[in-house]
This record gives C-alpha cells, sequence and structure tokens, in this order.
C-alpha cells in the first residue's frame, strides 16, 4: 500500500532547491572577488612624474621587461581604453601610443600583486573607475603568451 505523500519527494525538493541556492552564492562569491585598488594610497611613476589616472577604464599589464617586450605583448592585447604597463623589472619608457609605463617602488609593487592574486606574467585585466582615483577590477585575470 503506497502513501499519497512520501517524504522522499519533500527531501529530494528541499535538496534541489538548495544546490540551486548553493549554485547561486558561490557565482556571487565569485563575482565578488574583484578588488579595488585605490591610486591614491600606492603611488606609481611614470618617467617624469606621479601617475594620477585620467581615464575610466584601463587595462592592466603586468609583464617584466627582463623577460618579454612589451610592444609585442600590447599588441596581443584588443583593447580600447590605455594600457598601463606595470613592469616587475621597473624600467620606465615614455609614453607611446596608448600604452602608460609605470612603476613603484617593490613594497607597492607586492601589495598589487598580492592584491589582484597575480602568479604568472604577463598578464592583463581591467580596472574601472568607481571614485575619484579609487578602481575596481572590472575582468578576470588573462595569462598571456
Amino acid at each position: 500500500m503506497k502513501r499519497a505523500f512520501s517524504f522522499n519527494y519533500l527531501f529530494a525538493s528541499f535538496f534541489g532547491a538548495a544546490m540551486i541556492a548553493g549554485a547561486f552564492a558561490y557565482y556571487n562569491y565569485k563575482f565578488s572577488e574583484y578588488k579595488f585598488f585605490d591610486f591614491k594610497q600606492h603611488l606609481f611613476y611614470t618617467t617624469n612624474d606621479i601617475f594620477v589616472p585620467k581615464a575610466k577604464v584601463y587595462t592592466v599589464l603586468l609583464y617584466s621587461s627582463n623577460m618579454q617586450n612589451v610592444k609585442k605583448i600590447a599588441s596581443k592585447l584588443k583593447k580600447d581604453n590605455p594600457i598601463l604597463a606595470i613592469d616587475l623589472y621597473q624600467k620606465r619608457f615614455k609614453q607611446e601610443d596608448s600604452i602608460i609605463s609605470i612603476s613603484a617602488g617593490m613594497n607597492t609593487l607586492l601589495k598589487f600583486i598580492q592584491r589582484f592574486n597575480v602568479y604568472d606574467v604577463p598578464c592583463a585585466f581591467e580596472i574601472q573607475q568607481v571614485k575619484n582615483e579609487l578602481y575596481k577590477q572590472d575582468t578576470m585575470i588573462e595569462k598571456l603568451q
């Protein structure tokens, strides 16, 4: 004899709803993982001056001039916004086209790398202005070859 209402159906539907809620929460967590960076608190330098961001969106390119050529790497990036080229070897060159070479002291570079969880160079990602000199990571980090 079968019962009209089974607790198996109740637990199955509860389990299904819990799985959907868990997937939604995980997706929201992964998206909120993008980091903020304030250029007022951490100083970067161009060839002659302190870097003050002016564009609303930048593509950040992290590389090492000891290992890679910035022009070759930048040519692989198909971006309409200016490129902030941060050399981990700390060499700076004059601005060419839309490539802005910036550098900083080792402590600032380490904080920047840790903030964005960079594990490989060269890599690139976009940052977008939130307020004044506060920027938020807008895309995932893309490892370049």
